[in-house]
């Protein structure tokens, strides 16, 4: 296995802007490292670049130490698994895993070792004799990682996946890939556009808009600590709660101060409190994420959380161990995660608390965190 480098790459077509604009990522190896990102914003370019399928326009691509921009996709020692399993339909299992080791010329008795292997750590040792049409949508995208096990390449790179498979479906195939990962100690570049999958599965993950990356790191840092208010709003289900406003300072006291200036929170205790005091007068923007507004019940500590705010709930969704309860803040619309405990109904009034050390903020103008 090796470390993939990229090292100010680029991609533009002829005639058209940049579509990957001087990306600079480095994946260690034996790494799990996903892209993620809404449609458009390059990350499968990005992987095919990887790959060899589409060229680089500037930067340099290194795997295991090696300049490999020129090199073609069949030399680059890689693997790659597509959304769509990409078997040949009038082949068996066992030949679609063995027919890239067919082509190598390598020995039937090692080619049958490598096959076997892979499917016991698959668990499709009883499908070899089938073919695609005879096989579930998930058992296809088994064999389909199947052959790319079985070439023992440097670095495995996968462009969405999960995305054909139904949601339960999508849930065991991420356990199945956390295993195969551990297992095979292997690097692995991995495209989705769901951040369930990108938070459960990377090591590092790599948020991308518009060909930039915002933001690269472990999943917890990009959800606790996000650097501006895209990656914000982008990681976290539900998404992140905004509400604009500004800083004031009165009487040697830093607060939030909402647009509408129905919410005023105290930031005296807040961990931000020094870098929010140099946005005196400026616009802000306050991020909340659902489980750090809480209600009345709980029993909570006034030096935690804001003071009291009243709210009327226009929506209950009842989730087993949590509910999600939505209600309206200056015409934006909010949702807090309570307790499943909670007795809370449609139109009813409650008291909501928000956990001051938990607010994020960020620069109206450049869309970069306070901290």
């Amino acid at each position: 296995m090796a470390e993939v480098i990229l090292r100010h790459i680029a991609k533009a077509y002829p005639g058209g802007p940049k579509v990957i604009k001087d990306v600079n990522i480095e994946v260690k190896d034996r790494e799990f490292v996903v892209l993620v990102g809404p449609s458009g914003c390059g990350k499968s370019t990005l992987l095919r670049m990887i790959a060899g399928l589409e060229d680089i326009t500037n930067g340099d691509l290194l795997i295991g130490g090696q300049r490999i921009n020129d090199r073609a996709p069949k030399d680059r020692d890689i693997a790659m698994v597509f959304q769509n399993y990409a078997l040949y339909p009038h082949m068996t299992v066992y030949d679609n895993m063995a027919f890239g080791l067919k082509l190598r010329n390598m020995a039937s008795d090692e080619i049958r070792q490598r096959v076997t292997n892979a499917a016991k750590i698959l668990e499709i040792e009883n499908l070899l004799d089938r073919k695609p049409k005879d096989m579930s949508g998930g058992q296809r995208q088994r064999v389909a990682i199947g052959r790319a096990i079985v070439r023992n390449p440097k670095v495995f790179l996968f462009d969405e996946p999960l995305s054909n498979l139904d949601a339960k479906l999508r849930g065991q195939t991420r356990i199945e890939l956390q295993k195969l990962h551990r297992d095979l100690q292997a690097t692995m570049i991995y495209v989705t556009h769901d951040q369930i999958e990108a938070m459960t599965l990377g090591d590092r993950i790599v948020v991308l808009r518009n060909g930039d990356v915002l933001q690269y790191d472990t999943p917890l840092a990009l959800y606790n600590q996000p650097a501006n208010l895209f990656v914000a709003g982008f990681i976290g289900s539900p998404p992140m709660n905004f509400l604009p406003g500004r800083i004031v300072n009165s009487d040697k006291k830093v607060s939030f101060e909402s647009t509408g200036g129905l919410v005023r929170i105290d930031l005296s205790t807040s961990i931000h409190r020094t870098a929010l005091a140099s946005y005196e007068g400026r616009e802000v923007t306050l991020g909340v994420r659902a489980e750090h507004i809480r209600e009345q019940s709980i029993g909570l500590s006034r030096d935690n959380y804001s003071a009291e705010m009243d709210t009327l709930i226009d929506v209950v969704e009842h989730m087993g161990s949590e509910i999600l309860t939505y209600f309206t803040i200056e015409e934006r619309r909010f949702v807090a995660k309570l307790h499943g405990g909670a007795t809370v109904t449609f139109d009813q009034p409650i008291a909501l608390f928000w956990e001051v050390n938990k607010l994020h903020f960020f620069d109206t103008q450049t869309e970069q965190a306070i901290r």
